[in-house]
């Protein structure tokens, strides 16, 4: 039920073998710097990780959700906040193009978008709008003489690649009850970065405060109920983010593990680690079925949305338990920036906070299951 096309397993070969050559060795350094690489977004194009979700006909990979998920949860392996990155760019930003845009839009934009060209960002979070989207204040007005073209004003914070981006899909308001997209370039008089945004973990991704002062944004035809239906796709990208992070930290627990020796034994010897170790392999498979099965039913094109959500959830949850579990087994060291569970343990965080927190996901199940 959830195999790939050969084709795919061969893509997800090579992006396994990418992680391995250009992702995982610079991952402290990322961090270090709080910055990618500059020509990280030219890598990514050339593999095909910023085209996973267009279709070939329009230059893209043309990938089934499965394949997407998958690549997030290899990348997530090497460096959570890129595979972060790339979730979000390929479901919101290219998805977005691709689906709302329009026919002048995506001959303008598409080609550099999945390139690495014309760096992405979406633009939904504010001050005071993060779990409750629909209390975005940014307002768009529409310019006299100019179809399709609006003012946008307003602030935005915590948006992803914010502080890189040279696009970034922007929800905004354009009535007391009527929500939409635009399409906003930054390299335009009246958009101000305010404030880099350090955080704890994902600490590489330059997430930002802007503001918008009579910002040029170039409308797409959608609702905000469309706009947001993205989000669907895009929390099954970050679950697979957190389950690539439990993989890897429950990697290096058993390793450790059975190197280290207490009391003339070795750690895995011991049942209280047995214990730990049985645990998150058993939530690290629950995880992944939970993924699999949501990807299967997009490509199938069921409703997805208590899927997403179970495997958001649980996938997130999992994360921060097992990377707990893995500083834990590696004791001591386990808390030093030696060791790369600590770092794992710090980027797990986000995954029960962005693409719509735990509670947020629990209130969409009970509202799927109670309707």
């Amino acid at each position: 039920m959830f195999e790939l096309s050969p084709e795919e397993k061969a893509f997800l070969d090579q992006i396994r073998l990418f992680v391995a050559a250009e992702v995982l060795p610079k991952t402290r350094e990322w961090e270090q710097n709080t910055a990618f690489s500059s020509d990280i977004w030219g890598e990514l194009g050339k593999v095909g990780l910023l085209s996973m979700t267009l279709c070939k006909e329009k230059g893209g990979g043309g990938r089934s959700c499965m394949a997407y998920v998958e690549a997030c949860r290899e990348l997530a392996k090497g460096d959570p906040a890129l595979s972060m990155n790339v979730a979000a760019i390929n479901a919101l930003c290219v998805g977005h193009v691709d689906t709302f845009g329009t026919p002048e839009q995506q001959a303008k934009y598409l080609a550099g978008m999945v390139k690495g060209d014309i760096k992405l960002a979406w633009g939904l979070t504010e001050p005071d709008a993060g779990s409750d989207a629909r209390r975005v204040k940014t307002r768009a007005n529409k310019i006299e003489g100019r179809d399709g073209y609006y003012h946008l004003n307003g602030e935005k914070m915590f948006i992803t690649n914010g502080g890189n981006a040279d696009l970034i899909i922007m929800v905004a308001r354009t009535g007391d009850t009527e929500l939409s997209a635009f399409l906003v370039e930054t390299d335009q008089p009246g958009f101000k970065i305010e404030e880099r945004i350090h955080t704890v973990g994902v600490s590489a991704s330059n997430t930002v405060r802007f503001s918008l002062t009579d910002v040029v944004g170039w409308h797409t035809p959608c609702s905000f109920e469309q706009a947001i239906g993205l989000l669907y796709r895009g929390r099954l990208g970050i679950a697979g983010m957190a389950v690539g992070i439990a993989e890897k930290a429950h990697e290096l627990a058993v390793e450790y593990s059975k190197q280290r020796e207490q009391f003339n034994r070795r750690l895995c010897d011991m049942q209280s680690v047995q214990n730990m170790i049985a645990d998150s392999d058993m939530e690290i498979e629950a995880s992944r079925l939970l993924l699999h099965k949501g990807a299967w039913l997009f490509d199938q094109g069921k409703d997805v949305v208590k899927a997403s959500s179970f495997a958001k959830l649980y996938a997130s949850e999992t994360a921060n338990r097992v990377t707990n579990r893995a500083i834990q087994i590696h004791g001591g060291r386990g808390m030093t920036r030696d060791y790369l569970v600590e770092k794992l343990w710090r980027d797990a965080k986000l995954t029960e906070i962005g693409e719509g927190c735990s509670e947020i996901q629990r209130l969409v199940i009970s509202k799927q299951v109670l309707k």
